[in-house]
């Protein structure tokens, strides 16, 4: 869901010289997809460092607690068992996120 600009959103993204703010990493995707916005230019909050980085840059880990559920938080920092980008796009993309009952079954191991 895009949102106004505020300190409560977790992913921007420019596009025509204009910033839109999601409250949700998977928001972003979800809504750059269905409108082919390029995502080179997004930026996430991340969770170990606590600003805004390039989207590319970071690692993701999923199971994590996020706005719309979708369960993707970016670090700056290497973590554990991480994903990129791309391929939290892809998960995204094809429903593999928390939002997911089968997929949060999966993931949190019930």
């Amino acid at each position: 869901m895009e949102v106004e600009k505020s300190n409560a959103h977790s992913a921007s993204l420019v596009e025509n010289g204009i910033v839109h703010y999601f409250d949700d990493i998977g928001c972003m995707i979800l809504w750059s997809n269905e409108n082919s916005i390029n995502t080179e230019k997004a930026k996430v909050f991340s969770k170990d460092t606590t600003h805004y980085i390039d989207a590319a840059s970071a690692s993701y880990k999923i199971g994590e607690k996020t706005p719309m559920s979708y369960g993707f938080c970016a670090y700056e920092n290497s973590v554990e068992n991480h994903i990129d980008f791309d391929e939290v796009t892809i998960k995204m993309l094809r429903g593999e996120h928390m939002a997911n009952p089968k997929i949060r079954k999966q993931i949190l191991g019930y």
